[in-house]
């Protein structure tokens, strides 16, 4: 299976969990939106960079020459737009079933407005991940490859 098939599969599971359990949240505690909202928010946002970041270490420690790494950004790209779509057409259906209150938003709204949103919170962290991974896979190749010099004490280095 493809790397960015894998993550878009799970990220947008993820995002139709997260917006499930809102919506049954907000049926049951309305009144506890205000942080809920942005919990889900966060959440996922700490999964997309996590991933991220993973994919830039990763990425770092198999091409350690900058100017011969993978381009992930296209990977986060298409991982994005399946997980936007996926997960706004497949809330669209769950939106069909009792018990399920997920905004009673079309079709229309999902697959373009919805879907360009989570596009957005998918690529856009995703990248910050990368990056940050590659500088802490950098971090660590540059102290492996240049171990510091011993440190003489200074009584030792003016006996001689």
């Amino acid at each position: 299976m493809n790397g960015w098939v894998l993550r878009a599969i799970a990220l947008g599971a993820l995002v139709v969990f997260l917006r499930a359990v809102l919506g049954f949240a907000m049926v049951y505690w309305p009144t506890q939106g205000s942080w809920m909202r942005p919990l889900c928010l966060v959440v996922l946002l700490v999964a997309v960079v996590f991933w991220g970041v993973l994919d830039g270490r990763k990425d770092r420690e198999v091409h350690p020459d900058p100017e011969h790494g993978s381009d992930l950004t296209i990977l986060w790209l298409k991982t994005a737009v399946a997980a936007g779509l996926g997960s706004g057409a497949v809330s669209w259906g769950l939106d069909w079933l009792p018990k399920f209150d997920l905004g009673d938003n079309g079709l229309l709204f999902e697959l373009t407005a919805g879907a360009s949103f989570i596009v957005l919170l998918v690529f856009i962290p995703g990248l910050v991940g990368v990056g940050i991974g590659r500088m802490i896979a950098d971090r660590r190749l540059n102290k492996s490859v240049n171990p510091p010099a011993p440190q003489v004490p200074e009584s030792a280095a003016t006996s001689v």
